[in-house]
């Protein structure tokens, strides 16, 4: 009874086998879309559309996107940042956010597209996780 029990956990973890980090990479380079391969529609749709919408929002609001790392605060914004994924590099390519704006708010929307990067990199996590079991 035991070993019928092993064969069919082990049948188990082999119907889900394949490479286990493709949510955490796709959820990073795009949001929710680790979620999306998982099947988790609403939650994958939640968290692209909050990422994006913090993203959007911080660029509207002239915040600047990091692009070296000169002390200890531009290295943790500059992590922030590439936390966003393809949002980061399609960003730099097209030149927004690289203009120093002495505005009021464009040190707030410097942080939201920080915070959008943060998010995006725990969202890819929790995919991760979802795809290894640790969590359902």
């Amino acid at each position: 009874m035991a070993t019928e029990e092993n064969k069919n956990a082990a049948a188990g973890r082999g119907s889900q086998q394949g490479f286990i980090y493709l949510p955490l990479i796709a959820g990073w380079l795009v949001p929710g879309a680790g979620h999306f391969l998982l099947g988790k529609w609403g939650r994958g749709a939640l968290l692209g559309a909050s990422i994006l919408a913090m993203f959007a929002l911080g660029l509207a609001m002239q915040g600047t996107l990091y692009a070296g790392a000169h002390d200890v605060l531009d290295i943790l914004g500059l992590a922030g940042d590439l936390g966003n994924g393809l949002l980061y590099i399609l960003s730099r390519m097209l030149g927004l956010g690289t203009v120093q704006a002495q505005t009021t708010t464009a040190d707030y929307g410097t942080r939201f597209i920080v915070v959008a990067g943060l998010l995006n990199v725990i969202a890819a996590v929790d995919a991760h996780n979802l795809r290894t079991g640790r969590k359902s």
